[in-house]
């Protein structure tokens, strides 16, 4: 046993010193693309937040790279086994092909950084689980593609942590040589830790650090960190003691105040620079490649000229030295646009910011709403671009689910909720819909229901102005079992915008009666929401959500789906996620109460070939995985195969087609 570990610690060593050396970081500027992979779950991406075309923009700005962080380890299955959902790498996939097709470097950032909970040592069984599965993926890709194995690691030393990294990138290694692998220390990756770091074998390494100091500037009306600097605004840059702000009575006797009293001599460029110059100290001690991955100055409540003028002192000094550098962020709090704006990239653009950073600006013009002359989606498969998620549910919402959806791959699938819960699509900019509506347009898509008695209201609302008395109005239709029966089928519902009826508005806890001002000139979003009692319990689909002049709709799938398996029947539904499956496929399954459960994968004739479960499942949604192997060990061959489910006396089965 000693020999054989001998060997392949030494077969390492040659693997991890024969790796191909880079002489510099191959990108120079770019952006974090927040607020996009940074949820609780593949199922809660609005996929189109962001679209190729974000990627053709931030390429004209003269950006090679964007690093985009991503809440990792809640894109898995969770503990024991983190595997990684498909779904989450089909989302992936497409925003890693349009980098690559644009010659724009991308960082798979494992942003999964909780603010509330140090990073513990057994944060390690969790990356080596998921960054196996991200190289195993991703090892064939494009040299364009880079693995950022941690963000802001704090809470343990950089030694504990340096340890533990050391053996992730081993691991990755195991799978991948070729991509560049992203690494830095503890407290945040603060430039001041990368010193602490081992002196890692691997030499197709980039060293991260973060910068956002003086932090009483940058940090400025921030509330996440503690204690709040909510109440701390005006914090001029550079230094200016006639325009320095008072520190605010909950922020005396912090580090905060501490802070402010010490900004005479920090809130200046030569500071800043003393402080990066740490990171160049380490870089050149080690002769290594070191990147800024995050720096920057939240807009709420700083001065922008200040706040520019702090940029270019950090770009410049970065440039000096030759760091590369990814500004956080794109939209956003730190980002590039306009405060308070849409963010729009010909419209909202914070030029000063942009030129204080040496980016192209790109040309900026007057935004002014002009009335949409065609048709256009809201949901298909996704939000359509330009819509924002705006749902608010107590209950279960799903915005890719495969249960027989009526076209494509996905439909909506909502169940749980309570009153006054809705559906929501903001329409980023604002919609003006009054030629639509004169043209005899209408609101058309596809529906079906579990059981009779649905009832849902769908709606649009305007924007509220800044007129006295003014209110964001709705207007509304209301949809129940005389529009489309509720047999488990997908029946089609065309309502016209001209037969919609003023509802009134609910504005900062007030109800507001009907008053015959509701404007289709200025639509903010548009709704489906639960104002009836009715539809409590029930599970309801959506499909195929437009605005259209042309009553062509094709039911394309005539069949109930089997739901009533679940109302009545004694069965469980079983879903299998992908199917066809090629290495690992979910099977997932909801109970109604705690029971002992079987599971077992069948071949075609009738014969286990696996047991792959067999324990006592809690009520509500269970998951697991079968990764196409045997009870011996061996792998199944392509094929369709049976997965069959029993608990107590209920059973439920799916195919399972294997590539």
């Amino acid at each position: 046993m000693r020999i054989k570990n001998r060997i392949h610690i030494i077969f390492l060593a040659f693997v991890l010193y024969s790796l191909p050396v880079m002489s510099q970081a191959p990108f120079s500027r770019g952006v974090n693309l927040t607020n996009w992979f940074q949820v609780s779950g593949p199922r809660a991406i609005q996929f189109t937040r962001f679209t190729e075309n974000d990627i053709i923009n931030i390429k004209s700005l003269g950006c090679d790279v964007i690093r985009l962080p991503i809440n990792m380890h809640d894109m898995t299955n969770g503990s024991p086994s983190y595997i990684l959902d498909p779904l989450y790498f089909n989302f992936l996939d497409s925003a890693v092909s349009w980098c690559v097709k644009h010659q724009i470097y991308v960082i798979l950032d494992n942003h999964s950084f909780d603010p509330a909970g140090s990073t513990t040592p057994g944060i390690e069984d969790i990356l080596t689980k998921i960054w196996i599965q991200m190289a195993r993926h991703y090892k064939n890709s494009s040299d364009y593609v880079l693995y950022e194995i941690l963000n802001e690691p704090y809470g343990m030393s950089t030694a504990t942590w340096g340890a533990i990294q050391g053996r992730v990138i081993a691991a990755i290694r195991v799978i991948d040589i070729k991509h560049t692998i992203v690494v830095g220390g503890s407290s945040y990756n603060t430039y001041t830790e990368l010193k602490y770091l081992p002196v890692y074998s691997d030499n197709n390494l980039l060293y991260t650090f973060h910068f956002y100091d003086p932090f009483v500037f940058t940090h400025q009306g921030a509330t996440w960190p503690s204690p709040s600097l909510g109440p701390l605004s005006g914090v001029p840059f550079p230094y200016n003691s006639a325009t320095m702000p008072v520190c605010p009575e909950s922020l005396k006797n912090t580090w905060i105040e501490s802070g402010l009293n010490n900004y005479s001599t920090q809130g200046n460029a030569a500071y800043m620079k003393q402080l990066i110059d740490n990171a160049i100290s380490f870089r050149d001690s080690r002769h290594v490649n070191i990147f800024c991955g995050e720096f920057g100055v939240y807009m709420l409540n700083s001065n922008n000229a200040d706040r520019c003028a702090w940029y270019s002192v950090a770009r410049q000094y970065l440039n000096e030295k030759n760091i590369p550098w990814t500004i956080w962020d794109y939209k956003g709090g730190f980002g590039i646009f306009n405060k308070g704006s849409q963010q729009q990239f010909r419209y909202d653009i914070n030029t000063r910011m942009v030129d204080s950073l040496k980016f192209t600006v790109p040309p900026q013009t007057s935004y002014l709403i002009k009335p949409d002359s065609t048709g256009f989606l809201i949901y298909t498969d996704y939000d359509a671009a330009g819509i924002e998620d705006e749902s608010y549910s107590t209950g279960t919402l799903d915005f890719y689910c495969s249960d027989l959806p009526e076209a494509n791959k996905y439909c909506i699938s909502w169940s749980g909720f309570s009153l006054y819960n809705k559906i929501g699509f903001d329409f980023v900019p604002d919609r003006d819909l009054s030629k639509l509506v004169a043209g005899n347009y209408a609101l058309d898509f596809m529906v079906r229901g579990d059981v009779p008695g649905i009832k849902f209201d769908v709606r649009f609302t305007d924007t509220k102005t800044t007129e006295p008395g003014d209110h964001p109005w709705r207007i509304r239709s209301v949809v129940d079992g005389s529009v489309a029966p509720w047999d488990r089928k997908w029946h089609h519902v065309r309502i016209p915008l001209s037969t919609f009826t003023e509802q009134g508005s609910w504005d900062v806890d007030t109800w507001y009666t009907p008053q015959n001002k509701f404007d289709w000139t200025k639509i903010d979003n548009f709704e489906i929401s639960t104002e009836w009692a009715e539809i409590i319990g029930k599970k309801v689909w959506f499909d195929n959500i437009h605005i259209s002049n042309l009553d062509t709709a094709i039911v394309r799938v005539n069949d109930a789906l089997g739901i009533e398996r679940n109302y009545g029947y004694g069965n469980i539904e079983v879903k299998i996620a992908p199917n066809p499956m090629n290495e690992i496929a979910e099977i997932s399954f909801d109970l109604q109460s705690e029971s002992a459960v079987k599971v077992n994968i069948y071949s075609i004739s009738g014969i286990i070939i696996r047991s792959l479960y067999d324990k006592t499942c809690m009520p509500g949604r269970n998951l697991l995985t079968w990764d196409g192997s045997t009870d011996g060990g061996s792998e199944a061959g392509p094929g369709i195969y049976i997965c069959k489910v029993e608990a107590s006396a209920f059973t439920g089965t799916a195919r399972i087609v294997r590539f």
